[in-house]
């Protein structure tokens, strides 16, 4: 028995179902979870002295890659001061400021804990702004775990077959209205029935808790212009995309201007923390300037900061980065494509700039419902080899793999490899 399985065999007995998060959970590719002890670049290691090349980068914000000297050096500089405060720190006005200066389209900015907190808070001043109750979410577009989102939520969510969750009362969700991703018929449908009731769209710019589903051509667009015309509020959770396709995420990706924007861990490099931004008069209805309330006694936290604004910073300063990462998903997923058109493998591989996935399916993928026509089996099978050989996926068909500037075109070659090996 591997020092993983045993570690597992405890955590059952203590924590629901052995993990902290269901996105850890290895029960649908039938494997005991990896226990990781540490990483550095893209690679990564758990207890048994096992490396992998990494493609889960802490889902998402080591776009540095793991263990950066720079960020390391700036979280031990700051918790030499003290480790929280739960008060106001010059570090924080820091943070604001930089993000503020440098995306047009915040103009103020509040710090929270997660991006669900984000989220949550976000669609809470949508409503207090517009004075209207109902929002619009997409179908697989994975929003936290609040109780309003889980509604045919993607992520975690998928994988585990709960199309929603026990617990989270009807009327939680009765605003909640669903609409059918990359579909803006589906989306004008509910505004018309909404009887102007619509206070936000709420939308991953790209989907990527349902595997990765690009938006089709003109549909950010439309959903700005639909916001525009029924006087509701558009917001773009960042949370995976936000300084990763570009250092004004998806918004300045594919030119489109949300009201609101949400983001997670990227803003403290990996920390536990998150983010919403908009626009002054959207964001001063909340509290102490404005009657939305929102708190978090250790929001802002001094050594997410720290480590949050040095990558920022260096996002900011070096931005030959992003088109590094698109180099190198371009070499990756196309590479795969190759492979597949080679073989004569009838599978999807989706992808925008560093963020990709392979779909089990033949099927064309644009949407929730094409996204589960996947063969999970497949891809457990797929999961264990790719696993086994080296190479650290999420476990799960439907998460995004993500490359990071630690990649090298070595390491990816390798992953190159290992596929054409299994297919």
């Amino acid at each position: 028995m591997t020092k993983s399985e045993e570690l597992f065999q405890r955590a059952v007995k203590r924590i629901p179902g052995g993990v902290n998060s269901p996105v850890r959970a290895y029960g649908s590719v039938t494997e005991a979870p990896r226990f990781i002890q540490g990483a550095v670049g893209c690679k990564i290691f758990d207890v048994d002295g096992n490396e992998y090349i990494d493609y889960i980068d802490s889902w998402g914000p080591m776009i540095l890659g793991h263990n950066n000297e720079q960020i390391k050096d700036a979280v031990i500089r700051a918790s030499e001061n003290g480790l929280s405060f739960g008060c106001a720190t010059e570090v924080e006005v820091e943070m604001a400021e930089f993000i503020c200066d440098k995306i047009p389209h915040i103009d103020m900015i509040r710090m929270v804990n997660s991006g669900t907190e984000a989220v949550m808070s976000a669609l809470r001043v949508a409503r207090g702004y517009t004075g209207k109750n109902k929002i619009i979410k997409f179908a697989g577009c994975y929003h936290g775990h609040t109780d309003a989102m889980l509604v045919s939520a993607g992520s975690g969510v998928m994988t585990s077959g709960v199309p929603d969750s026990a617990g989270v009362p009807k009327g939680c969700t009765q605003d909640t209205m669903l609409a059918v991703y990359n579909d803006l018929s589906s989306v004008e449908k509910l505004f018309l029935e909404s009887d102007n009731q619509v206070a936000a769209v709420i939308v991953e710019p790209v989907g990527a808790n349902m595997g990765v589903v690009p938006p089709a051509d003109g549909f950010l667009q439309g959903l700005r212009d639909l916001c525009d015309k029924y006087h509701a509020l558009l917001i773009f959770d960042e949370v995976i995309t936000g300084f990763r396709l570009s250092f004004s995420g998806a918004a300045g990706f594919y030119g489109i201007t949300p009201d609101l924007v949400t983001y997670g861990k990227i803003i403290g490099a990996g920390m536990p923390v998150g983010a919403y931004g908009g626009r002054k008069e959207i964001m001063e209805m909340v509290a102490p300037a404005g009657p939305v309330y929102q708190a978090g006694t250790l929001s802002g936290n001094p050594i997410a900061m720290a480590a949050g604004l040095t990558q920022l910073k260096i996002l900011w300063e070096d931005q030959d980065i992003y088109k590094r990462l698109y180099q190198k998903g371009e070499l990756l997923y196309e590479g795969i494509r190759k492979i597949f058109l080679e073989k004569g493998v009838d599978y999807q591989v989706n992808s925008v700039s560093s963020l990709g996935c392979i779909f089990f399916t033949p099927n064309k993928v644009t949407d929730y419902i094409s996204a589960k026509t996947s063969d999970t089996t497949e891809f457990s099978k797929y999961f264990q080899y790719m696993l086994n050989h080296g190479i650290h996926m999420a476990p799960s068909q439907f998460e995004a793999m993500f490359l990071s500037d630690a990649h090298t075109e070595a390491e990816i070659q390798e992953t190159l490899d290992c596929i054409e090996k299994y297919f």
